[in-house]
């Protein structure tokens, strides 16, 4: 989805607009899944990356612009723990008891007439 938004900064407000998101890449070097007794599932990904491109635009009171921007995230880590149920009453489900992610390095490169 898009974002949209302002920010109070100093004299006046920034007016923002981030659309046609997309993901272009995604790399996991290092993922793996491990069952946990009696309770789960244990998921763990290493060093991973993301790019995103997408447009941009911001208005002030003062002036306006707008481009193309990418954003890649490096050194990501996330382990997650999914819980099942034990009983055999239903259909089986599967949900997200905890989440813990961390990234090292943002690079955001934005190109606009500015």
């Amino acid at each position: 989805p898009d974002l949209t938004g302002h920010e109070k900064f100093g004299l006046g407000n920034v007016k923002y607009n981030i659309s046609s998101i997309h993901v272009t890449a995604v790399e996991l070097p290092s993922a793996s899944i491990s069952l946990l007794p009696r309770s789960g599932i244990k998921l763990v990904i290493g060093n991973a990356s993301l790019t995103i491109d997408m447009n941009w635009n911001i208005r002030t009171w003062m002036f306006k612009d707008s481009g193309r921007g990418t954003v890649h995230i490096s050194k990501v880590f996330v382990t997650a723990i999914f819980s099942t149920p034990l009983d055999n009453t239903g259909p089986t489900s599967i949900s997200l008891t905890s989440c813990r992610t961390t990234s090292g390095d943002i690079d955001i490169k934005l190109n606009g007439k500015s």
